[in-house]
């Protein structure tokens, strides 16, 4: 299995990325491509159980801890959503519960994320976000 990148590389890749756009409508176009990355989802997996409480749009993410890391996967019936939780998944999969409690998410501020969202998409980015540092919590 590969070394995976510190959490920090990642963040920092992650913000490099959003950097070479200028424009906020070429970075939906590549939040949008992001969602297309995302691993099939398993119809039987989107249950109420694995619903992020808060979105507007309906967002399911599932995870499996293998040797200490917890690998997310995740799906969402709106294409930003997905986009978003797929960038999320880019960051934090992989990560041991740890890494993930002490990091502060910045980089959703960071790439501009929070504030070039709907009052009700970045409520739900709120709650993606508490729902990974909540399986980390539980997963400790």
């Amino acid at each position: 299995m590969e070394q995976l990148k510190s959490l920090q590389v990642v963040e920092n890749e992650v913000i490099e990325d959003f950097s070479m756009f200028d424009d906020w409508l070429d970075k939906y176009e590549y939040i949008i491509e992001l969602g297309k990355s995302l691993d099939n989802y398993p119809e039987e997996l989107k249950t109420d159980d694995r619903l992020v409480k808060g979105c507007q749009s309906r967002v399911w993410i599932d995870f499996k801890v293998e040797d200490g890391k917890i690998w997310f996967n995740a799906d969402s019936d709106a294409i930003i959503t997905k986009g978003i939780i797929s960038l999320l998944i880019k960051i934090y999969s992989g990560r041991t519960p740890e890494e993930i409690l002490s990091s502060d998410f910045s980089v959703v501020e960071k790439i501009g994320l929070k504030e070039n969202l709907s009052p009700t998409r970045a409520n739900g980015l709120v709650s993606m976000i508490g729902m990974i540092r909540e399986i980390a919590a539980k997963n400790c």
